[in-house]
């Protein structure tokens, strides 16, 4: 009986989307942010901690899940958006680049609409506030979204 191995590779999706869980995980977290809150950390660094996810028991519940949905919706929109511009990367477009560009591209999507989603969990939400809070993710994607691109560039296209 033979056994057959296949071969694993990561596919861009896969790469992309574990790279910013590490981004929303390590620079979200409460330890991070307190940090860069302390003293002025430059643009980057401060820009990092946007997705800012809590632990504390201290907040109201609805300030907790708004702040903990918006960084796991980050998350599921980074793979959500990484896959289907990844089909649309091979239907025109292949190389670096363009693989760099859809990745980063994928991750100032995705935190635009998990800020949208979420400031509407806030008290007082208005279509205005979404449209603030978007323009504050899609910047941190702007800012952090080729961290992304780089890691999606060197996976696999499907």
């Amino acid at each position: 009986m033979a056994v057959t191995t296949r071969n694993r590779y990561r596919t861009a999706t896969s790469t992309g989307t574990l790279v910013a869980a590490l981004l929303v995980l390590i620079f979200g977290s409460p330890w991070y942010v307190h940090w860069v809150q302390s003293g002025n950390r430059g643009v980057f660094l401060e820009t990092l901690a946007w997705p800012a996810w809590t632990i504390d028991g201290d907040t109201s519940l609805r300030d907790l899940l708004g702040a903990d949905l918006k960084a796991i919706l980050v998350i599921v929109f980074t793979a959500m958006f990484l896959n289907l511009l990844a089909g649309a990367e091979l239907a025109s477009a292949r190389g670096t680049i363009a693989a760099l560009l859809t990745g980063w591209a994928a991750y100032m999507f995705a935190p635009a609409l998990a800020a949208f989603i979420t400031t509407f969990l806030l008290p007082n939400a208005s279509f205005t506030a979404a449209a603030v809070n978007a323009a504050a993710g899609a910047g941190y994607g702007l800012i952090v979204g080729w961290i992304v691109g780089l890691a999606s560039m060197a996976g696999r296209r499907p």
